[in-house]
């Protein structure tokens, strides 16, 4: 079976204002900006399968008190929880991304994000800045911040090599945010409740025009908590959009009670998979909308979904020997070829849409299927079921492929050719891939492939290496030839031959 081309005017489809395919998430935005985000994985969702980025843990102090952080453990609202392994100065700071970046070609960001607020410690975050601009011009800087300081750093900011800011902005209404912050330090003095929000509001909203006012681009994070903000996010996209925002991260709410923060400890609920996907829909009509974001830690190395902290400690990173410019070469060398597959993969938009009348099927029998996929990076299929951290999952619909977001899971299989017992882990995963139809990987085990197809979730080996995008495609022109039976969780095994 073939898959047809087909356009817009056949396909109907999305715009390009959030619920298109993952390649059309910048296509209308103008060149220069798509030069800025083209090769940075926090801002880009192609850029995120070939490039990797690092954050550097300069920044203890916070100005605010947010329920959803405990700054024992990294902020919630740019980590997942967990303790930062090393607080460095800014030398070492700088030494440490040196280390990196010579070790790692796909490296083209450093970030500060904590595990307070960068903003909240100017003179560690600046120095950091002011010698990595010197030392390693090659790489972008960004900041993340709660943006309570942040009108009064806009000047500074603009003197580095810095393009990118994020703003975690969770509401625009004060007595929405009492509900969020129970405090921030203003003026040198603690102001609670409302009043104290309404500050951080407005400290926000001026931070986020100051930038947009100097070409400094802008991302919104937002926490979702449900049953506090979730009904009031579609509100705050519309006005960080009209303040120059070019993108929003809408996140879950990530509150386990032994992270001891106070939404945690109180019982507070994280959203569902569905509830996140229908906000981010919803949002999506006003903003580009980020899918791809892993929260992080503050000390994060290495492509999004993994993190390889453990092999560059500042004990590790004094004993290593870097060669910059040499290391320099070959990471230009490395970045101009991904560059050069990303966007032989982006003049392949479309290709993957279906032509539903080549298979002889009625267009209304098409309902849209979820698909998880594994991989390990480069935008294809490309990792065994058993390995996989995570799991990216997909919308097929009758006109597109488009990106859902990314759904972690306990590691199932420590190695060889087939998974091991672990059958509890491997509840949990199925459990984790609700409302998803089949799990595309390299490989998979008689066992998970037997208990995925129980739940009524079809794997499929058969695109191993194949771009993740083509391979969902094909296999949802397969189920949709064979009949898509009514969403009832049984869908039927797509193995070669059934």
């Amino acid at each position: 079976m073939e898959l047809t081309v087909i356009g817009q005017e056949a396909g109907g489809g999305c715009s390009s204002s959030g619920c298109g395919g993952s390649s059309d998430q910048l296509s209308h935005l103008p060149q220069s900006i798509q030069d800025k985000v083209k090769d940075h994985p926090c801002y880009s969702e192609d850029a995120h399968h070939h490039f990797a980025r690092m954050h550097v843990a300069v920044a203890p102090a916070c100005n605010i008190q947010c329920h959803y952080c405990n700054r024992k453990y990294d902020c919630a609202n740019e980590s997942r929880p967990g303790v930062v392994s090393e607080l460095l100065t800014p030398d070492q700071a700088v030494k440490k991304v040196m280390a990196v970046a010579a070790n790692i070609p796909q490296m083209t960001v450093l970030g500060i994000a904590g595990p307070g607020d960068p903003l909240a410690n100017p003179e560690r975050t600046f120095e950091t800045f002011r010698q990595l601009t010197e030392k390693a011009p090659d790489i972008k800087l960004c900041v993340s911040t709660n943006g309570l300081s942040l009108p009064d750093q806009v000047d500074e900011l603009c003197k580095h090599n810095i393009d990118h800011v994020t703003i975690t902005i969770n509401c625009v209404d004060p007595e929405i945010g009492a509900k969020i912050y129970p405090w921030i330090f203003w003026n040198n003095r603690r102001i609670k409740g409302k009043k104290g929000a309404k500050i951080l509001i407005e400290r926000q909203q001026k931070g986020l025009e100051m930038l947009t006012e100097r070409g400094i681009l802008v991302k919104v994070n937002s926490v979702m908590i449900p049953g506090v903000n979730d009904q009031h996010l579609e509100e705050v996209s519309k006005i960080v959009k009209a303040k120059g925002a070019f993108l929003h991260n809408v996140m879950p709410l990530i509150a386990e009670a032994e992270h001891g923060t106070f939404y945690g400890v109180m019982g507070q609920r994280g959203p569902t998979h569905d509830e996140l996907q229908a906000l981010q829909d919803k949002c999506a009509g006003d903003m580009n909308m980020m899918r791809h974001c892993r929260q992080c830690r503050a000390d994060a190395v290495g492509m999004l979904g993994e993190d390889r902290g453990d092999e560059f400690t500042m004990d590790k990173v004094e004993t290593m020997h870097i060669d910059y410019e040499a290391a320099m070469e070959k990471r230009a060398a490395y970045q101009a070829a991904a560059l050069a597959t990303l966007e032989a993969q982006r003049k392949n938009t479309g290709e993957s849409f279906i032509s539903l009348s080549s298979i002889g099927v009625r267009r209304k029998d098409a309902r849209p299927v979820l698909m998880a996929v594994a991989t390990s990076g480069g935008g294809v299929v490309n990792q065994h079921f058993g390995h996989a951290k995570e799991f990216l999952v997909y919308e097929a619909s009758a006109t597109d492929v488009r990106f859902i977001g990314h759904r972690k899971v306990d590691l199932y299989c420590e190695g060889g050719d087939t998974c091991g017992d672990g059958e509890s882990v491997l509840q949990k995963t199925i459990r984790t891939l609700e409302g998803c139809e089949a799990v595309l990987c390299s490989k998979i085990g008689y066992e998970p492939w037997e208990m995925l197809e129980q739940a009524g979730i079809a794997p499929n080996g058969e695109h191993a290496m194949e771009p993740i995008e083509e391979a969902v495609a094909a296999v949802y022109a397969e189920m949709v030839a064979k009949g898509l039976p009514e969403k009832t969780g049984q869908v039927a095994s797509l193995q070669a031959g059934a």
